[in-house]
């Protein structure tokens, strides 16, 4: 999730060096928001924009180093998480979502390659495996989309307290695409396997709701709480989907027993 610094991209400066857009900034620490984020005076000389309601730096981190920014967003700070939700144009979450799945898919399909034994004939096993990698693919995509759903419907229910100003689900499902960035460490998990790695994919999962509660109460700037029962209606939903294909595959008959073992 890192960003932004002297190394990222710069808001557009308007009329007399102000940094002026099309949409408002907000304030990293009180979250009110700001038409600027810094004042150019030409020749180099630049001052960061005092908030006028907590009289403290908009936006800190646009000094920072990216390497600071993530390592702020791993420890899960709200400022952070505004810097890069409202003070930044970040435009990969649909890229690292993708990545994410296929991290996700091919720990499935690990699991499932580990815990079966084939004896049909090598082209027929390399496109039975291709096919299963597919699938797991497909049905991590599912539970992804499940979870999502269940956030957004607790939402939407419940619009009234969760928000002040009209609810931007649109920056919602970004910061949980962006929040979901802890989904990538299932390959090292994966790849450097040891007797703790069920311990490490709990953990890794753990982390990852850890990053999207803290994504929906900075998105929708709504209390502890509500962030939390969204969150938890998510995995309700993902549980439902969960049980749902275990009860298909178990009635199909298939050599899949992943959803047995699996931590997701």
């Amino acid at each position: 999730m890192g960003t932004g610094g002297r190394s990222g991209p710069r808001p557009a400066k308007g009329a007399g060096g102000a940094v002026l857009g099309p949409c408002r900034y907000r304030c990293i620490e009180c979250n009110e928001e700001a038409r600027e984020l810094y004042r150019d005076y030409r020749h180099g000389v630049l001052k960061i924009t005092i908030c006028k309601s907590c009289q403290k730096p908009v936006d800190k981190y646009i000094e920072y180093d990216p390497v600071i920014i993530l390592i702020n967003a791993i420890l899960c700070k709200a400022q952070a998480y505004r810097h890069i939700l409202f003070n930044t144009k970040i435009n990969i979450h649909g890229k690292l979502c993708m990545f994410c799945l296929l991290c996700e898919a091919y720990l499935r399909w690990w699991q499932l390659q580990d815990s079966t034994q084939n004896t049909a004939p090598d082209d027929l096993i390399r496109y039975a495996k291709e096919w299963d990698f597919y699938r797991m693919f497909a049905i991590a995509s599912l539970e992804q989309t499940a979870f999502f759903i269940g956030i957004f419907t607790f939402l939407w229910a419940e619009r009234p307290r969760t928000t002040k100003r009209k609810p931007h689900f649109i920056l919602l499902l970004k910061a949980l695409l962006l929040s979901s960035y802890g989904k990538l460490l299932l390959i090292p998990a994966v790849i450097w396997e040891h007797d703790y790695t069920p311990l490490c994919l709990k953990l890794i999962k753990v982390f990852v709701l850890t990053s999207n509660f803290q994504a929906v109460r900075v998105a929708l700037s709504i209390n502890r709480k509500l962030s939390l029962l969204a969150i938890l209606s998510g995995l309700l939903l993902e549980s439902s989907m969960v049980c749902l294909f275990q009860r298909l595959e178990w009635d199909v008959s298939s050599d899949c027993a992943i959803y047995k073992s699996q931590d997701f």
